[in-house]
């Protein structure tokens, strides 16, 4: 009770500085504060910073006859303005004003595209520009804005007459004003990490008094050193945003060197760290492991970002700041949550995922958790968040962290992780042909009164995978049998995987080319559920797991295997 009061004390003090947080935005935005906006307007742009991001011609096609495809909804405009029209998507209104979608108009490198892009930057000048207010003025997606303009500013700006140049360039200053004033006082988290970033480049693309560049400088340092952990994960735990990031970071590096100018240690080490963070979410067919917030993967994206990754050699396999492990060994991957969750106020997308794994064999997923639909709609967030949306055990078939869905709250924080692990300790195993963890959580000790241990060895070239899963009480004492001590111990399979029973009656997870892996439990008798698998490319579709379900009472340690057999034609040992 003590755990759930400090949270709940914790939750509403982050609930009241949001609240108040928000009420300074909102007087800043007012005509009071508007004056500190305006100023000097730039007489030009002195660089166009890179864009690492994908680019595709046939959306700035698109976008020129009225669809707009963006965060994974297609909007028809019907001839009007985009800024004109109310759709309801709050995210695609966030893409929309965003901008990054900028980029397919350089791509496509035509004068149309260029025109067409010149109109709609004209439009939400006119309509957005002097009206401080919604989705367009949050900060996070001002920070987008900014860096997507700086960049395409070759774009907008190409056959613009001077009227438009100097509109361009005004607006432009205002917003970095704006950010600046705002920067300070935004919630923890990648969109501040990213206000810094914007002002960075605002001040290297734009000419500005060295007094501002070495603010700029110092501010995106600091916000790097507490940002990024010292194995270069994140501090939110989610492997996207390490991606999302890089590919901001990595072209202010070149910026910076661009202007001759010299980048900040802060910025060098944490690409440095990211780069090789990345590489240890990464399965062998490129895709990362589906933990706190990550969903599909596209792959081209990883790979345009690991171009710039100087190291060689396997990845790490220990990630003790991010909380991870990482075994790899016969072309088997195995990956695993061993980590506390991320702060309350940076745990809006955070998974109650502790103790779970992926396994993948070369290029094939088998185990899995279910991820999340990116795009898709807000009521199976909570679903894909849960304990059983992840290969691990859940208690009395709930989650081992808690998430608040209080209205009041969710207006402010969205809907925040608390109540989680208190202690978290792992234990690495690295010995001769061997590699695995030893790990323990205690999200279930405060409302039933038990830990849970998992213990994961991964031997004999890749080829078998052991697992150990102990439920006991703090102290060491009996576990009780008072209906409170049912568990369900989950492995999702992937849906491309088959799975069926072979001849000796045993479970076998098979790919329709590759491996296949024979699962056994020595105590419980496995079956087969139904599950849901939310990070598809084409969105959420069925598949299934493979559950142990049984009372820790009776039955304290259960002990499974998964075993890679042999298939035609294909090397076992690879």
């Amino acid at each position: 009770m003590a755990l759930a009061a400090g949270s709940t004390t914790r939750l509403w003090t982050l609930v009241a500085r949001e609240f108040w947080r928000k009420t300074r935005r909102r007087l800043r935005a007012g005509p009071i504060y508007r004056w500190r906006y305006s100023g000097r307007t730039p007489e030009r742009v002195l660089i166009a910073p890179p864009d690492l991001r994908l680019a595709d011609p046939q959306i700035a096609l698109e976008i020129y006859y009225g669809r707009y495809p963006l965060s994974g909804h297609m909007v028809e405009t019907g001839g009007k303005s985009p800024f004109q029209i109310n759709v309801p998507n709050r995210g695609w209104q966030k893409s929309l004003h965003g901008f990054r979608w900028l980029r397919h108009m350089r791509a496509a490198g035509t004068e149309l595209a260029a025109a067409n892009a010149r109109a709609l930057v004209s439009d939400w000048i006119v309509m957005h520009g002097n009206q401080i207010s919604g989705v367009a003025w949050e900060p996070g997606t001002t920070a987008k804005r900014v860096i997507a303009w700086l960049q395409h500013s070759s774009v907008v700006l190409q056959g613009a007459e001077f009227p438009f140049y100097r509109a361009f360039l005004k607006s432009l200053a205002m917003q970095i004003r704006y950010l600046r004033s705002m920067a300070r006082e935004m919630p923890d988290g990648k969109d501040r990490l990213r206000a810094r970033i914007a002002l960075a480049f605002s001040t290297l693309s734009l000419p500005a008094p060295a007094s501002a560049l070495r603010a700029a400088t110092r501010n995106l340092a600091e916000e790097l050193d507490h940002q990024i952990l010292p194995d270069g994960g994140h501090i939110s735990r989610n492997p996207m945003t390490v991606l999302e990031l890089l590919a901001d970071l990595l072209p202010l590096r070149q910026t910076y060197a661009n202007q001759a100018e010299a980048p900040p240690p802060a910025l060098i080490n944490a690409i440095d760290r990211m780069l090789p963070a990345l590489r240890f979410f990464r399965h062998q067919d490129g895709s990362l492991a589906r933990f706190n917030g990550m969903g599909a993967t596209i792959h081209d994206r990883i790979a345009t970002i690991l171009r710039h990754d100087d190291t060689v050699g396997a990845p790490l396999l220990h990630a003790p700041h991010s909380g991870y492990e990482r075994l790899s060994m016969g072309g088997v991957t195995v990956i695993a949550d061993t980590g506390l969750p991320p702060p309350v106020d940076i745990s809006n997308a955070a998974h109650a995922g502790c103790l779970a794994f992926e396994l993948s064999s070369g290029r094939q997923h088998f185990i899995v958790n279910a991820g999340i639909d990116t795009y898709g709609a807000a009521e199976f967030r909570p679903l894909a968040r849960a304990t059983a949306a992840h290969s691990t055990a859940t208690v009395n078939d709930t989650s081992s962290a808690r998430f608040s869905h209080s209205l009041r709250v969710s207006d402010l924080l969205g809907s925040p992780l608390i109540g989680g692990p208190q202690h978290v300790p792992c234990k690495r195993i690295d010995q001769k042909g061997v590699q695995g963890f030893v790990a323990r959580h205690d999200g279930y000790a405060a409302r039933f009164g038990l830990l849970h241990e998992r213990e994961v060895k991964l031997a004999e070239n890749g080829n078998v995978l052991t697992g150990r899963d102990r439920f006991l009480r703090p102290g060491g004492a009996a576990i009780r049998n008072n209906g409170r001590d049912f568990v369900t111990v989950r492995f999702h399979i992937h849906p491309d995987i088959g799975l069926l029973h072979d001849e000796q009656g045993r479970l076998t997870l098979a790919a329709s080319q590759g491996d296949t892996w024979v699962f056994t439990c020595a105590e419980v008798a496995p079956e087969i559920e139904e599950s849901i698998y939310f990070a598809g490319l084409g969105g959420p579709r069925r598949s299934r797991q493979i559950v142990l379900a049984f009372k820790a009472s009776e039955i304290a340690e259960v002990h499974w295997q998964l075993t890679r057999a042999a298939v035609a034609g294909y090397p076992e040992n690879n």
